[in-house]
C-alpha cells in the first residue's frame, strides 16, 4: 500500500473524520427491455401510467420505447437506496398489464428486422425530438440490436467536506473544485486499472440468444439449438460483441485531468469521420436521422465503463457543466444485470462497490501513459471474454500475473476501506461483502457468469428458457407486493405532473429544432 494510501486511511480513522463516510451519496439507474408473456419484445409505446419518459424524475426509458431505466434518488444509505428502487420496481409493475421486465443485460427475442426495434419517442418539444433523433443516429451507426442492452449503472460520491480535509490535511493549493475533481479523475484511473475484477466478480452475460447476433460475425459457441456463449465468459456484454464501436476505436481519451478529458471529448464531437457524413443528417424523406456527422454525435455516445459527471441544467452540455462546475460524482456503466436477483442488483454488491471505489479513491493513481492504457483494456477484455478459465494471467506493471491471485492482494487492500466504513455505519455489512467476493476468487463457480451457465443447462441448454424464468419469478415477486394505497397514490401523482410538464416544455418553445439544434451544438450551446 503506498504511503499516501497508509495517510489517508489514518485520516479517515480519526473518530471526528469518519462519520463523514457515512454521508457518501449513491443512485442506481437500472434498465430492463419490456417483453410479452412469451418474452418477446413489445411494440407498444412507453405506458402513460408511468408518466413521461422525458420528464419523470425515476422512470424514463433508454434507447428504446421498449427499454425502460428505472432510477433513484440520491441515497445516503444503502438500505435507503434499495428500498427506492424497489418501490420504483412496484409501481412500475403496476402499470405493465399483461408485459414483464427482461431481467438480463443481453436482450430477449429480438425482431428479424432493425426497423421492428421501436426507438424511443420523448414528445414534440425541442429537447425531446433531440433526444429522439439522437437514437435515430445510435440506429444508422450501429444498428438496433446493440441498443437493447441493459445493466447497471452506479452512481457514488464521497462528501465533499471530506474532500475538504483530506486537501487541507495535504495542504494542497488548487481550489477546493478543482481538488475535487482531481481526486475524482484518481478515482477514475484506479478504477481503470483495477475494473477487470468487477468484470470477473460480477459479470452475468457469459450467453447470449443467437437472435441477438443474426447476420454479424462472431467467435461465440454454440450452446443448444438458439444459444451462443463463450465457456469462460464473464459479460459479453462488455465485450466487443456488446457495446461495440469499430469507429470510436482509436478515439484516446484521456483520464489524466479534467482539462485534458474536456479536450478529448471535446475534439472527438468535433471530428468530421466521412461514413457518417456519407449517410448524412437526414433521410430519404428528408427527417433528421443522426444530430450530425461527426465521429460522436454528443459525449454520451463516448461507450466507457465510468464516467466523470455533473448534474447538468436545462440544456446544457455535460462537458461544459463539468467545465463549469467540476466533477460531482462518478458513474460506473459495466455492472451486467444480476438476473438471480429481482431488482438486478443486490445490496451486497452495492457494499463491495462502495468499498472497490473508496479504495480507488483513496490509493495513489499516476496518470496512466499510452502502455499501460493498453494493458489495462487489455486486461478488461481478458476478463469478460476468458475471466474463470483456470490460470489466466493479467499484466500487472510490465509482468504477468495470475488473475486470481492479483485479486486476492487487491481484496486485502480493499478491506481495509471496508473496515472503515463498517466502523462508520455500525455495521459489518462491507466487509462480509467482501469475503463473499473472495469466495468466488477460491472458486469460479460461485461466480454470477458460472451460475448463470449452470442455470442454462437446467433449462436444457436454452439461455432464453433461464431468461423467461427469471423474469416470470421477478414478475411474480414484484405483483405479489404492491405499493399501499397511499404510496401508490403519490406515485400516481409524480407521474401526471411529469406528463404537465412535458405538455409545458412543447408549449414554451420558441424554436424551430434545426435553430436549437444548432444553438445546442455550438461551441457553448
Amino acid at each position: 500500500m503506498s504511503p499516501t494510501f497508509n495517510e489517508r486511511l489514518g485520516l479517515l480513522r480519526d473518530p471526528a473524520i469518519l462519520p463523514l463516510l457515512t454521508d457518501c451519496r449513491h443512485g442506481i439507474e437500472k434498465e430492463s427491455l419490456r417483453v410479452s408473456a412469451d418474452g418477446t419484445l413489445v411494440h407498444s409505446p412507453h405506458p402513460p401510467g408511468l408518466g413521461s419518459a422525458l420528464t419523470h424524475p425515476t422512470i424514463t426509458t433508454d434507447y428504446s420505447e421498449a427499454l425502460i431505466e428505472l432510477i433513484t434518488p440520491v441515497s445516503r444509505s444503502i438500505d435507503e437506496l434499495f428500498g427506492n428502487l424497489d418501490e420504483v420496481h412496484r409501481f412500475t409493475y403496476s402499470h405493465l398489464g399483461e408485459e414483464r421486465l427482461w431481467n438480463q443485460s443481453m436482450p430477449c427475442r429480438l425482431p428479424a428486422t432493425d426497423s421492428d426495434i421501436p426507438i424511443a419517442w420523448y414528445g414534440t418539444s425541442n429537447v425531446g425530438t433531440l433526444k429522439h433523433v439522437y437514437r435515430r443516429g445510435l440506429a444508422v451507426r450501429y444498428g438496433k440490436a446493440m441498443q437493447c442492452i441493459a445493466g447497471v449503472h452506479y452512481n457514488f460520491s464521497l462528501s465533499p467536506q471530506l474532500w475538504a480535509l483530506l486537501r487541507e490535511q495535504e495542504q494542497d493549493p488548487r481550489s477546493q473544485q478543482d481538488y475535487q475533481s482531481a481526486c475524482y479523475f484518481a478515482l477514475i484511473r484506479n478504477f481503470r486499472r483495477y475494473a477487470w475484477l468487477l468484470m470477473y466478480l460480477f459479470g452475468a452475460s457469459p450467453a447470449v440468444c443467437a437472435s441477438f447476433l443474426q447476420g454479424r460475425d462472431h467467435r461465440l459457441q454454440p450452446l443448444g439449438e438458439k444459444s451462443l456463449y463463450l465457456p469462460y465468459a464473464t459479460s459479453l456484454r462488455m465485450s466487443d460483441l456488446g457495446y461495440n464501436n469499430n469507429a470510436q476505436a482509436g478515439l484516446n481519451i484521456c483520464y489524466n485531468s479534467l482539462d485534458n478529458y474536456i479536450g478529448s471529448m471535446l475534439d472527438a464531437i468535433s471530428l468530421p469521420y466521412a461514413p457518417y457524413a456519407k449517410l448524412g443528417t437526414h433521410d430519404a424523406h428528408g427527417q433528421w436521422q443522426q444530430l450530425n456527422t461527426n465521429l460522436l454525435q454528443i459525449e454520451n455516445e463516448f461507450y466507457s465503463p465510468i464516467r466523470p459527471k455533473r448534474v447538468t441544467q436545462s440544456g446544457e452540455k455535460p462537458v461544459h457543466a463539468l467545465a463549469d462546475r467540476g466533477v460531482e460524482y462518478i458513474e460506473v456503466r459495466c455492472l451486467d444485470i444480476d438476473p438471480f436477483a429481482p431488482l438486478g442488483v443486490d445490496p451486497v454488491t452495492a457494499h463491495f462497490m462502495d468499498s472497490f471505489l473508496l479504495f480507488c479513491a483513496l490509493q495513489d493513481s499516476p496518470e496512466l501513459g499510452d502502455a499501460e492504457c493498453q494493458a489495462v483494456t487489455d486486461n478488461f477484455n481478458l476478463t469478460v471474454k476468458r475471466g474463470r478459465e483456470p490460470g489466466l494471467r493479467l499484466e500487472d506493471a510490465g509482468q504477468q500475473r495470475d488473475l486470481a491471485e492479483w485479486g486476492k492482494s487487491l481484496l486485502g487492500s480493499i478491506a481495509a476501506c471496508a473496515e472503515l466504513l463498517d466502523s462508520a455505519s455500525g455495521s459489518e455489512q462491507f466487509s462480509a461483502s467482501l469475503e463473499q467476493q473472495r469466495a468466488k476468487l477460491e472458486d469460479a463457480s460461485l461466480t454470477p457468469s458460472a451460475r448463470v451457465l449452470a442455470a442454462i443447462a437446467e433449462q436444457g441448454d436454452s439461455f432464453f428458457r433461464f431468461a423467461l424464468a427469471q423474469s416470470e419469478e421477478h414478475n411474480r415477486y414484484f405483483r405479489n407486493r404492491p405499493l399501499s394505497a397511499e404510496v401508490q397514490a403519490q406515485s400516481e401523482g409524480i407521474a401526471a405532473q411529469s406528463l404537465a410538464e412535458q405538455q409545458a416544455l412543447e408549449a414554451s418553445d420558441t424554436l424551430d429544432f434545426d435553430s436549437y439544434l444548432e444553438r445546442y451544438l455550438s461551441p457553448r450551446g
